[in-house]
Parts: structure tokens; sequence; C-alpha cells
């Protein structure tokens, strides 16, 4: 069953970004460039984890999208993802496949019997370790899907901080149009918030006019007011996104840190005017997930968040479930996982 096109929400929806406008409660924003370090707000940072908790399973089990409604999230899904390979054994074939696969998310039968391949649906970013950043520029060349290269130490974040800072520089150097950044977790664990404000706006620094998204893994940072205080100071240095989690730790995206994140995001903007974006990455494998995650940005921050500029999926096992859910949309059959290979 194609995706309603008469239905103007489905079509936009399902359709790629179109100039891009960020407002929250109808104020618009601008993108963030960054404030001083205020510790006062930091410290007074309260989190009800039992009350984040409830709210998350809440989102889970309240909203649900069905038919040609659930076609133009998954399709949107697809929008905002950032097809990953950060595996030991990555080689250039890998990625240079991979890189296929991210300009055609969507087999093209598939995309005929939906009929949206007109809409060219393609993933936002390829992410990959800085040695594979020229190798992925070449393989997307003309497609608009961005390069966004791992950097600061991936994953552990514990090298010094000058190879840290040129590591970024290396990779911006070599094209890469995102740069990943992770923290240095012991700069929350010590409440050492000056220190973490510095790190990251040397990352920043180095990244020029690059967007950064600042990785803040939360599965090891304990507790969620460690999360909502090291998302503001994050923003506070200047990071264009936060990110949940490396896909290394043992713990990644949930939805009560997703939701932690978010509030924070919504609280700088409320604040700043400036606009922050937000990725959720690791552990994120099902078509429902993704929709679970579209619906939270929407009801916590509005339509400008549901746009690759400001939310991404930080995914490597999620696009083939949805592609099996949106042939199942197309021929009321599931299709069988080999069939939806990524790389």
């Amino acid at each position: 069953m194609p995706v309603d096109r008469e239905h103007p929400e489905a079509h936009e929806m399902a359709a790629a970004s179109q100039a891009f406008i960020a407002t929250l409660g109808g104020r618009s924003l601008q993108p963030n460039s960054g404030i001083p370090l205020d510790l006062n707000w930091v410290q007074e940072v309260r989190v009800n984890t039992s009350a984040v908790e409830r709210r998350a399973q809440t989102q889970v089990a309240r909203r649900t999208v069905k038919k040609e409604w659930q076609a133009a999230w998954l399709l949107r899904a697809i929008s905002c993802m950032d097809l990953t390979t950060l595996s030991g054994d990555d080689t250039d074939e890998r990625v240079r496949r991979l890189c296929a696969k991210a300009r055609q998310p969507v087999q093209q039968h598939l995309a005929r019997k939906l009929g949206v391949d007109e809409l060219e649906v393609k993933v936002a970013a390829v992410c990959v370790y800085h040695l594979f950043v020229e190798t992925a520029l070449h393989a997307l060349e003309g497609s608009g899907i961005h390069v966004a290269a791992v950097s600061a130490g991936f994953p552990a974040g514990l090298s010094p901080l000058a190879e840290r800072v040129a590591e970024i520089r290396r990779s911006v150097e070599a094209g890469a149009h995102e740069i990943d950044v992770v923290i240095t977790r012991a700069h929350v664990f010590g409440g050492r918030w000056p220190a973490l404000y510095d790190e990251v706006a040397a990352f920043k620094q180095a990244c020029g006019t690059v967007h950064m998204k600042v990785i803040l893994a939360t599965g090891d940072l304990q507790t969620l007011r460690n999360v909502a205080r090291a998302s503001l100071v994050a923003m506070m240095a200047g990071a264009d996104f936060i990110k949940t989690s490396t896909g290394k730790e043992t713990t990644n995206a949930t939805l009560p840190v997703g939701l932690i994140m978010v509030r924070a995001i919504r609280d700088y903007a409320d604040r700043t005017g400036m606009a922050v974006g937000f990725k959720a990455a690791g552990g994120i494998r099902t078509a429902k997930q993704s929709t679970d995650w579209l619906a939270m940005m929407k009801e916590e921050l509005g339509d400008s968040w549901l746009r690759a500029e400001l939310f991404r999926f930080g995914a490597s096992g999620l696009l083939g479930d949805i592609e099996r859910q949106l042939e199942h949309h197309a021929t009321g059959r599931y299709s069988a996982e080999y069939r939806h290979p990524i790389a």
C-alpha cells in the first residue's frame, strides 16, 4: 500500500527536509554559539528519577502509529539516520558498501510500491573512524550525505587533550562534515564543570565551522542528574548536538536518558534562544523504537526537532528492521532479514 500522498502531514513526514527554521513555542531560535559557563545554573539542576522513568514508560505505551502514518514516520527515521560502522575490522570496502546503502537505504522496488521513489530518501550521514573519512567522501560525492568522523580519543576519551584536539583537526582537514567527540567522564564524576567546559570548548575551536556532536557516554555517568548537568555544560561550551552514547558502553541510549537530555535542550533554548540538536546512539535496533524516539522529540521539542538538522539516530542495525516493516506495509508480508543487508 503506498504512503498516503493526499494527506499533507503524512507526505510531509515522509519527504526530505526542506528549508530549515528552528522554532520552539513559537519563538525562532539561532544555532548554538555557546555562552560563558554558568555554575549556578548547573548546580541548580535537580532530577526526579522515578517521575522521569514513569514518563518514559508512558511514552512507549501511549504513542503508536499505524498504516500509512507508520510508513511515513519510518521514512522520516531513515532521513535522520547516521549509518554507522565503528568496528575494529572495518575496511575501505565495507565503508564503500555502507555508503552505497546510505545513498539508497530503501530498495528501488520497495520505494516504487510505497509511491515514494521520487522523494529520493537517503540517510543524513555516514559515521566512520578518521581512517575512512576520505573513502566515505569519495563514495558519497554529489549525494548531499554528510560524512561524520568519531574523534577525541573515541570511545574512551582518555588520551592527552592535545592529541584529541589534533585528531579533530586532522578529520576536519580531511573533509569531514561533522565530528563526534567524547568527553572525559571523570570530569563529571568529580563535578569538575570548568574542566569539562574548557575541554568541550577546545574541541569546538578545533572543529571550526564543522558541526560538533558531543558524546556524553550516558551509560557511564551513573545518575540522571549527572546526565542533565553534563548536557548543560556541553551546550554552554558550544555543542551543536549532544549525543547519548558511543555505542560501546554496557548501557547506551534509553528513553529516560533521552528525556533528560531533550529537556535540557529545551531549557537551554528557553534561556538562550539557541537550538541544540540531539543524537540517540547505541542499542536502537527496531522500527518501533525509532517511532518511540521520534514521538518523544515531537512531544518534548516540537516539529523542528523531527529533521536531520536537529535529530539523529546513530545506527548500524536499525535500517534493516525499518526496511522489513516498510515491505510489510507495501506487500502484507515480512521479508527475511538477509534480504536487507547493510554492508
